[in-house]
């Protein structure tokens, strides 16, 4: 079982995406905005940090920059809509972070949660 993080400023889009991990045998937190999301990986250690890239306030870049110093081993994968810009922007991404475009079905996140995982 993974223990994951998620972030993700979209209510229902979250609550899909705990959804359908959750029934594949994860254990996930879900957070609505980067800040409490950043509180949560000052808190805990997770596995994996599955975030949009674009939010209010603390972006997804950000949190997986900061993530990734609180716990280098931490798994990171980006989701997003609009990954070709928020990428482009001269943030650092940490090293290795995956990308997910939206639109995606739920089971490739699943299956992406798992070859991460499994790398």
């Amino acid at each position: 079982m993974t223990k994951i993080l998620l972030a993700e400023d979209d209510d229902s889009m979250r609550a899909f995406l705990a959804a359908a991990l959750r029934r594949a045998g994860h254990e996930v937190q879900d957070y609505a905005d980067g800040e409490t999301a950043l509180a949560a990986l000052e808190r805990e250690v997770f596995d994996l940090l599955l975030t949009d890239i674009v939010m209010p306030g603390l972006d997804g870049i950000e949190l997986a920059r900061r993530g990734a110093e609180l716990d280098p081993a931490m798994k990171i994968v980006f989701i997003t809509g609009f990954a070709a810009v928020a990428l482009s922007s001269g943030s650092p991404t940490p090293a290795g972070a995956k990308v997910l475009s939206k639109p995606f079905h739920l089971r490739e996140i699943v299956e992406e949660v798992d070859k991460v995982m499994a790398a």
